[in-house]
């Protein structure tokens, strides 16, 4: 470790240290210094919520944050256990220097984006990866389900982020496997229930205005993230608005007998000309999903590759590839990744998992706002299967890919003018 490095870690644990020459900003390194990467948003976060600018500085050490150096950043910092490194007035000068001339840029995050989780009332934060990487971060958020949205609740949210929920109203399609699992049961009544108190025949159809509401919602701006079957199911559930796709185990009668020609692709945020997999037995709701194509690979070779984007021409997908590896650990999920095949024409790839054809990690506009999909159920649980235990953030804090799902996190921050693709 040297000089530079060893005056940043004794700066950040003792406070008040006299200096030389005065303090001008505090830099967050997002490379291989930083002790904890996934509180290192949280850091920004926080910042972000007393009124402080926070500057990302785009493909700079792996995405690394700059912001005014004050005894509460230093004294964050240090209860977060992130590294940091006290900078000058001169030492920022070179930096904006070194970032000027390469390919990177420094994006100005202004407001602490409002950040909503849909998910069931009796929903746990351990069976979700997104919940784990807030509760880890110290970023709040508040949890939402369909009564909520059907009101109009998301008006009141930036950010939203939907993981592994059935928008077919098909529960999960864990007929074939769990129809006579106590827990099983219960969520079906529960949903069945909860439909008709909504005043639908059926879990599908609200399921469905639920989709809708939710596209409207980024249609009129919002951040829309996404993981694992959530990401399958809602552009399902919106292509088939016209139609019966679910199967009478599910509600009662079976699939429109010209279901597939009533199909509307329009309506969809990311994938088309998919086909929809309507038997019960089956776990798979649909061809986009790669998960039956990974017979090939296992968890020590599983890899995607992130692309690298141009910080000044294309800072929204740089945003959210910030990543100091470029190649990230693959993980499995209900959803595991995306056939290219049943991709628009206008979604970007961001991730991609090299020689089986999948999209791992996409992006796209609809309307003002945008959507994100990454594949997978949790980033350090390489098969999540019902029951396992959860994930200890603690032990994974530098995991490259939970900083995927926190760089969504932040998207919302930053300053409008530079939100393009």
């Amino acid at each position: 470790m040297g000089e530079r490095r060893r005056f940043a870690l004794l700066a950040v644990v003792v406070l008040g240290l006299a200096r030389s020459t005065p303090a001008e900003s505090v830099l967050v390194p997002m490379d291989g210094a930083q002790g904890d990467h996934l509180r290192a948003y949280g850091l920004a976060y926080q910042r972000l919520q007393e009124g402080s600018t926070v500057e990302w500085l785009l493909n700079y050490r792996a995405g690394s944050f700059l912001m005014p150096a004050t005894d509460s950043a230093e004294r964050q910092a240090r209860l977060l256990g992130v590294t940091v490194e006290i900078l000058t007035a001169q030492e920022v000068t070179a930096l904006r220097e070194a970032v000027a001339a390469g390919n990177m840029d420094a994006i100005l995050l202004e407001k602490a984006p409002r950040i909503a989780v849909y998910c069931p009332p009796d929903g746990e934060p351990w069976d979700d990866a997104v919940r784990l990487a807030l509760e880890y971060a110290r970023i709040p958020y508040e949890t939402i389900w369909d009564s909520d949205v059907l009101a109009g609740a998301l008006e009141r949210f930036d950010w939203l982020h939907l993981h592994h929920e059935d928008f077919t109203g098909q529960y999960g399609k864990f007929y074939g496997s769990f129809a006579r699992a106590p827990w099983y049961i219960a969520a079906q009544l529960r949903s069945e229930e909860e439909a008709r108190s909504l005043g639908f025949a059926k879990v599908s159809q609200e399921k469905a205005m639920v989709s809708l509401a939710i596209r409207h919602y980024v249609e009129q701006g919002g951040f829309l993230f996404a993981m694992c079957s959530a990401t399958d199911t809602i552009d399902i559930a919106l292509s088939a608005l016209n139609t019966d796709v679910a199967g009478a185990v599910f509600d009662g009668d079976p699939p429109a007998a010209d279901w597939s020609r009533r199909l509307d692709f329009s309506a969809t945020f990311a994938f088309r000309d998919f086909r929809i997999i309507t038997d019960p037995m089956v776990y798979e709701f649909s061809d986009i999903d790669t998960t039956p194509s990974r017979a090939g690979l296992s968890r020590d070779i599983d890899r995607f590759r992130l692309f690298e984007f141009s910080a000044r021409m294309d800072p929204v997908p740089c945003m959210l590839t910030q990543s100091h590896e470029a190649y990230v650990r693959g993980f499995m999920g209900q959803t595991t990744g995306f056939r290219t095949e049943c991709l628009k024409s206008d979604v970007i790839v961001m991730g991609e998992t090299p020689n089986i054809g999948e999209a791992k990690y996409i992006h796209g506009n609809v309307g003002r706002g945008t959507f994100t999909f990454l594949g997978g159920h949790d980033p350090e649980d390489y098969q999540h299967l019902v029951g396992d235990p959860p994930t200890e953030l603690a032990l994974t804090r530098n995991s490259p890919g939970y900083r995927l799902i926190l760089n969504n996190v932040l998207f919302p921050a930053a300053r409008k003018q530079e939100r393009k693709t």
